[in-house]
C-alpha cells in the first residue's frame, strides 16, 4: 500500500484513478435512470424530474467518491457535503459554458465533439476541485 499524504485524501495508485473515473460512470447511470423512472414509471415531467435524478446522482457521487476515489474514513458531513455540490454545480456550468462556447466560435461543430472537448475540461476541473475543494484536508 502506498504512503497516504498526512495532509489530505489519498490520491496515489490507479485504484484512486479507478474510482474517479468508475464513480463518474456510476452517477450518470444512477442520473439517467432516476430520469427514467420518474418520467417514464411516475409519469412527471422531464424538467423537474431532471433536477430530482441530478440531486440524486451528486448524493451518490459524493458517497462513491468519498469512498472509493479519496478513501475518506471520517463520517460524511453536511459541510462536505455542501462543498461537494458546490463543486459539481461549477462544473456542470462550466461543462455547458465550454459546450456552448465551443459551438458559438465554430457553429459547424459536431454537437458530440462539443460535448466530448467540454467534458475533458470539466473533468479535469472536477477532479481538482473534489480534491482541493470538497474533500481538502479530510483524512484517508
Amino acid at each position: 500500500m502506498s504512503e497516504i499524504p498526512a495532509n489530505g485524501p489519498s490520491t496515489s495508485g490507479l485504484g484512486h484513478w479507478l474510482g474517479f473515473i468508475g464513480s463518474g460512470v456510476m452517477s450518470f447511470v444512477v442520473d439517467g435512470g432516476v430520469l427514467k423512472v420518474l418520467t417514464v414509471l411516475f409519469g412527471l415531467p422531464v424538467l423537474p424530474s431532471r433536477v430530482a435524478s441530478i440531486l440524486t446522482a451528486m448524493t451518490v457521487g459524493w458517497l462513491l467518491h468519498r469512498t472509493f476515489t479519496f478513501k475518506i474514513a471520517a463520517k460524511p458531513s453536511l459541510v462536505e457535503y455542501l462543498r461537494f455540490l458546490g463543486v459539481a454545480w461549477s462544473t456542470a456550468a462550466l461543462n455547458y459554458a465550454l459546450f456552448a462556447a465551443i459551438l458559438y466560435v465554430r457553429p459547424a461543430t459536431e454537437p458530440l465533439v462539443a460535448i466530448f472537448l467540454a467534458g475533458l475540461v470539466a473533468m479535469v476541473w472536477s477532479y481538482f476541485g473534489l480534491r482541493f475543494g470538497a474533500f481538502a484536508g479530510r483524512k484517508p
